[in-house]
């Protein structure tokens, strides 16, 4: 896929060209697998949704979108990162209703968050503890999310927050540090 190449689609698209989704799809549909399956290669066996399923929703969510200015390929690919995990906890959440409170479906972490964590995480769980980093750093949230769940590097997710990549990998690791402590049951807080 050309970095180019999607990028101008994307920006046609910014500018209400309806042709612009159609020619998007087949540019970016193996990427947005790629992720889809990256955040659910993690997943307890067994688990219902499909990385088709989910690559569809979540195209649809974004090309939906009103007044979106994308700011090329690695802008695209982090809102994308925000809306699986948004299908995850939300397709958990369900998953939990219909069970009346019963078992919280399990997320194996990549290796990033393995060597953090080096254990499974409920989901919902992680959800929870994400949105309580996101109150009080909202941008060590947002990296997070762009590379647990979009697999992006530290230099897209630099590139996307207009930050150095320095950055990047100082409040990931900060950020992990908090997570652990908060997924493990530590109550002191870092922050």
């Amino acid at each position: 896929m050309s970095n180019t190449d999607v990028t101008a689609i994307l920006e046609a698209a910014s500018e209400g060209d309806a042709r612009a989704a159609d020619q998007l799809l087949p540019l970016v549909y193996d990427e947005l697998r790629r992720l889809a399956m990256h955040a659910m290669i993690q997943e307890s066996p067994g688990h219902t949704l499909e990385p088709t399923a989910v690559v569809h929703e979540v195209y649809l969510k974004l090309v939906g979108q009103e007044r979106v200015q994308w700011r090329g390929r690695a802008h695209f690919f982090a809102v994308a990162a925000q809306a699986v995990r948004r299908i995850l906890v939300d397709h958990a959440r369900g998953k939990m209703a219909a069970k009346r409170g019963g078992d919280r479906v399990r997320l194996e972490l990549n290796e990033q968050l393995m060597a953090a964590f080096e254990h499974s995480v409920d989901v919902l769980a992680l959800d929870e503890a994400l949105e309580d980093l996101a109150r009080s750093h909202p941008r060590h949230a947002r990296i997070v999310v762009s590379r647990f769940f979009g697999g992006l590097t530290v230099k897209e997710i630099a590139d996307v927050l207009g930050i150095s990549t320095a950055t990047v990998e100082r409040e990931w690791r900060f950020a992990r540090a908090v997570l652990y402590r908060r997924l493990s049951g530590d109550t002191q807080n870092p922050s």
